[in-house]
């Protein structure tokens, strides 16, 4: 049996009787639909784990279906245009699955002939697949017996055998990847891992779980000891970045400029307007004062038409306040050279962060 730092109990359950109970339930009391379960078409379980990493299912189900539909195949993926696919992901977050989306799906249409790879160390090698992911599109497309481990699994773990270490350090990671491995079903794992990711949703939930209709409740480390707020182990608190921005909105006549943003940073690949980013909230004129340094501008050649109230948007490991300023001009800017100028009325067919499109929508 897997060892941890502090034994706290011996465990109550041997690795087949545990499988057996989860499918027992999973058999009479799971009805969780979802349009990708007990299909063996790899393309559609990938597509639907890249969608659902960081992503609420109640969320990802428009989204996939959506994708589905516009893309059917992964060669359909791969020949579609970037910009396409990323206006077709606004709203997700986390781009950068977006981003090896498309990167994935070339790699796997134009070398591989669009064969998806079906070995785990294969599927693991593909960008933006990590090993839950590996693991889930292994276990369900090819019946390969690999566990999946992520942090509602690890939830479900940590209570039921007690385990006091934290899922989010090196060392966790490897006692719950081993430990899942032992418990997993090798002769149906794909059955197996989609009941405890089931078993996650609906019962051993992060808060209010079921424990009353729980099948594990009499070996149940943290509901016979009361714990079960207290498993799994919390991980230390994030900092968040605070970040104030600034858009200008450069208007000449009924067009706008806007620019798709390169560097490594949030957002990547999507578009934007003129950014000023300070370190702090500033005030009105000096964040004017900014742009006209920027874009070498007397202000006397300009006009602010208006700016908005403060917009928020939460990210992971960021918080950003911003303000809209539309500014109206009578020619192109050379500073804006690298800018796109379109109509305003074409705005709706660029993908943005969400933050310019709640603004956008405020208009």
């Amino acid at each position: 049996m897997v060892q941890i730092n502090k034994p706290n109990h011996i465990f109550k359950l041997k690795p087949y009787q545990f499988s057996k109970k989860l499918l027992k339930w999973n058999r009479q009391y799971n009805d969780r639909q979802m349009p990708w379960k007990g299909i063996k078409d790899p393309y559609k379980i990938w597509l639907s784990e890249i969608i659902l990493q960081q992503t609420r299912v109640e969320q990802g189900l428009a989204y996939y279906n959506r994708f589905i539909q516009t893309y059917p195949t992964i060669d359909d993926l791969a020949k579609a245009p970037s910009e396409e696919v990323f206006k077709l992901w606004e709203g997700l977050g986390y781009y950068s699955r977006c981003r090896n989306l498309l990167v994935t799906a070339s790699y796997i249409s134009n070398e591989l002939n669009g064969a998806f790879p079906n070995t785990y160390p294969e599927i693991l090698k593909l960008k933006g697949v990590g090993p839950y992911t590996a693991a889930a599109i292994s276990s369900f497309a090819f019946d390969l017996p690999f566990a999946v481990v992520d942090g509602n699994v690890a939830r479900i773990l940590a209570r039921i055998f007690g385990l006091d270490v934290s899922f989010d350090t090196t060392g966790g990671k490897l006692i719950f990847q081993q430990l899942a491995q032992q418990l997993l079903d090798k002769k149906k794992p794909g059955e197996y891992n989609q009941a405890m990711m089931d078993f996650g949703a609906t019962i051993c939930k992060p808060a209010l779980p079921l424990c009353q209709q729980c099948p594990f409740k009499n070996e149940c480390f943290a509901f016979n000891n009361d714990l079960v707020d207290v498993f799994p182990l919390k991980k230390k608190k994030i900092v968040i970045k605070k970040r104030h921005f600034t858009y200008f909105l450069v208007n000449i006549g009924e067009k706008v400029a806007l620019v798709k943003r390169e560097k490594k940073d949030i957002w990547r690949h999507l578009f934007e307007f003129n950014l000023v980013e300070t370190k702090s909230n500033t005030p009105n004129n000096q964040l004017v004062k900014l742009f006209c340094q920027e874009c070498e501008l007397d202000e006397t050649t300009f006009e602010v038409l208006k700016c908005s109230p403060v917009f928020t948007q939460q990210l992971t490991h960021q918080h950003i306040s911003c303000r809209f300023m539309e500014i109206k001009v009578n020619k192109k800017l050379n500073k804006l050279k690298r800018f796109l100028w379109i109509n305003r009325k074409d705005l709706p067919q660029y993908p943005f962060p969400r933050i310019i499109n709640q603004y956008l929508e405020s208009l």
